[in-house]
């Protein structure tokens, strides 16, 4: 019997000169995979399917349209709308909180959060913006400049905050535009 605790050093994949090994990023959804792995490949084609797709939105009778432009219009949605609203702010957020790399954070002030979704004429939503209402704020503190600090993409410093609170009227939790749809100044 052959013990499953014990690491194995088993070659699983044989390079005879296949265009794909190893692992491969797809250049649309962004999504690292193994091309050589078919349950990688499944997945893969699973998640660049929802990437391309988004999160689809069909509306209701009485959403809250902030404002409307040729491209789309602006949704508000707040912690009392109906359910059916709310579950597409989570539908939604599940995407922002995955493509940004957040784990799922519970808001402090969640029963006075206010989520705008930016939905595009196709009926995609292509925008959120999660708001929530804040009293004291700190600055973050600029990176130190000198010779230790020329190479800024390198730097691993933690972001550091000023101990001085300043006033704030609210502060902003995500701010996410669909990959496809960057630098149309949808965020803006």
């Amino acid at each position: 019997m052959r013990d499953t605790n014990k690491e194995t050093k088993d070659q699983l994949i044989i390079d005879a000169g296949q265009k794909h090994t190893g692992t491969t990023m797809c250049k649309s959804c962004g999504m690292i995979y193994s091309a050589a792995n078919p349950e990688d490949e499944l997945q893969h084609a699973q998640y660049h399917q929802r990437f391309l797709e988004g999160v689809k939105y069909v509306g209701w009778k009485k959403e809250r349209v902030v404002v409307e432009f040729w491209d789309g219009k602006i949704v508000l949605i707040l912690p009392h709308d109906p359910s059916s609203a709310l579950r597409k702010v989570e539908d939604v957020k599940e995407l922002v909180d995955h493509e940004l790399g957040f784990q799922q954070v519970i808001p402090k002030c969640s029963n006075k959060t206010k989520t705008f979704l930016f939905v595009s004429d196709e009926k995609r939503v292509v925008g959120c913006l999660i708001a929530e209402p804040i009293k004291p704020a700190f600055r973050v503190l600029s990176e130190p400049s000198g010779p230790e600090s020329s190479n800024s993409k390198e730097s691993s410093r933690a972001w550091q905050c000023s101990n001085a609170p300043e006033p704030a009227v609210c502060g902003i939790s995500r701010i996410w535009v669909f990959r496809l749809k960057r630098r149309k100044r949808i965020a803006r």
